[in-house]
C-alpha cells in the first residue's frame, strides 16, 4: 500500500497559524504509514510591507509550494489567517494558480481539510470555512454546466437588475 502522503499548505504572517500547521504535522505523523509534510505558499507581498506590519519571518525550514507539487500528496490539510471572515489573499492566489488542476480534475477525490487563526474572536472564524469551502468544491466538480432552472434564474436577475437600474437613473 506504501506511504500516505499528506501535505499540510499553509500561509502565516505572524507566525499563529504555523504553530498550528506544525502541530497538526505533529498529529499526522503518528498515524503508522502516514508521512506529513509542512509547505508554504508563497508570499505576495513586499519586503517593505512585511516590515510594516511586523510580520514574522517565514520558516527557513518549510519549502514554498508550486500548484503542480499537489499531485504528489494523497490528501491535504490547508491553513490561513483569516481576514475580515475569508482566506487571506496569499492564499486565495495559491488556490487560483490550481486552474490547470483544475481542468483536468486532478485533485478530485483527494481528501481535504482546513484549520485557520484569527486576530480576536468575532474576526470571521466562523466564515473563514465557509468562505474557503468553495476552493475544494471546484476541484470536484469542474465540468457541471448550469442547469435550466440556474439558466431561468440569471435570465430573470438580468432582466430585474436592469429595470431597477432604468428606474434609479431617471
Amino acid at each position: 500500500m506504501g506511504t500516505t502522503k499528506i501535505y499540510i499548505v499553509f500561509y502565516s504572517l505572524h507566525g499563529h497559524v504555523e504553530i498550528m500547521a506544525r502541530e497538526i504535522q505533529r498529529g499526522a505523523n503518528t498515524v503508522q504509514g502516514v508521512e506529513a509534510t509542512l509547505w508554504q505558499v508563497p508570499e505576495t507581498l513586499s519586503n517593505s510591507i512585511l516590515n510594516k506590519v511586523k510580520a514574522n519571518p517565514k520558516a527557513d525550514d518549510v519549502p514554498v509550494i508550486l500548484p503542480e507539487q499537489l499531485l504528489e500528496a494523497d490528501g491535504f490539510l490547508f491553513g490561513f489567517p483569516s481576514r475580515f471572515g475569508v482566506m487571506a489573499s496569499q492564499f486565495k492566489a495559491f488556490f487560483d494558480a490550481t486552474h490547470e488542476l483544475w481542468a483536468t480534475q486532478a485533485l478530485a477525490g483527494k481528501p481535504a481539510g482546513f484549520f485557520w487563526s484569527t486576530g480576536f474572536y468575532g474576526g470571521g472564524q466562523e466564515l473563514a470555512a465557509f468562505t474557503a469551502i468553495t476552493q475544494l468544491a471546484h476541484h470536484a466538480d469542474g465540468s457541471r454546466q448550469p442547469s435550466e432552472l440556474e439558466l431561468q434564474q440569471a435570465f430573470y436577475q438580468g432582466k430585474y437588475v436592469s429595470e431597477i437600474t432604468k428606474k434609479l437613473k431617471g
